[in-house]
């Protein structure tokens, strides 16, 4: 019977810290729409500047969902890894 409850224990802290790792999934999609309104933002205020900007807005945008995606991966590991 203990073994049991340790072993559902065990799982209860897998999916916690599964629902933990996606919190980054959120700061991503914060990340992306920052990028993207400062983008506009700047690009309303200077429009002959906004072509020489938009590989920099594509880098930035990469970036915050790569990190999106890593934590999902974090997610998916801690879910499904032994």
């Amino acid at each position: 019977m203990e073994l049991e409850a340790a072993q559902q224990f065990a799982q209860m802290g897998k999916f916690i810290g599964a629902g933990l790792a996606c919190i980054g999934l959120g700061g991503a999609g914060i990340g992306v729409g920052h990028i993207a309104g400062n983008f506009l933002s700047g690009a309303l205020r200077n429009p002959s500047a906004a072509p020489g900007q938009m590989a920099n807005l594509f880098v930035g945008i990469a970036f915050a969902e790569a990190l999106g995606i890593f934590s999902f991966l974090v997610a998916l590991l801690l879910m499904f890894a032994v």
